[in-house]
């Protein structure tokens, strides 16, 4: 049986955004590189001890810099954990630095975001973490293993993202997803 406008709209349990697209430049629309890279991306637990250089340090920062935020408040800091001294400290916070050279944390900075005025929903949780999917897309994109950690001690530091050379390939789920027609829905 077809469901109706309002039964689809019901599926949906928490409407966050809204979205319109719109055409816009692109020289090559059929280039898939994008969804290559959003498929090839894995979360990586194991990294070998090699450094980034400092150029790609400087990358992943430049894609953070760029990410969209809320009204272009930018309420987010990246602080870039290298020094075997400050990397030691991490591990009092989170058990999960998999060995990572360098570790991007992405701090959100709620007096400085946008607030959604039907709610009073502040931006800077989402903000962040639109941040911290830059910083993994620009690192997955130069070829480096990367991983979200959610399981850190938030009077510690606020979120991190372990980058490195990756040392072993995607889990067995990785390529585990809901079907399209599960995820998504056209009303």
């Amino acid at each position: 049986m077809k469901k109706s406008f309002l039964e689809k709209l019901s599926d949906i349990t928490h409407l966050h955004k809204r979205a319109a697209f719109s055409n816009l430049p692109n020289p090559d629309a059929s280039d898939p590189s994008f969804l290559q890279l959003a498929k090839a991306r894995y979360s990586c637990r194991s990294f070998k001890d090699t450094p980034l250089t400092q150029t790609q340090i400087d990358r992943i920062l430049e894609a953070a810099r760029v990410a969209p935020t809320a009204a272009n408040k930018q309420p987010v800091h990246v602080w870039v954990v290298k020094s075997p001294e400050a990397l030691e400290k991490l591990k009092g916070a989170t058990n999960y630095i998999y060995g990572a050279p360098v570790v991007f944390m992405v701090g959100a900075k709620p007096d400085a975001a946008w607030v959604r005025k039907y709610d009073g929903k502040n931006g800077a949780e989402v903000d962040a973490a639109i941040v911290g999917t830059h910083i993994m897309l620009e690192a997955s994109a130069l070829g480096l293993g990367n991983v979200w950690v959610g399981s850190f001690d938030p009077a510690k530091i606020k979120a991190d993202f372990p980058v490195g050379v990756p040392d072993a390939g995607a889990g067995l789920k990785h390529s585990d997803r809901q079907p399209l027609e599960d995820f998504a829905s056209e009303i």
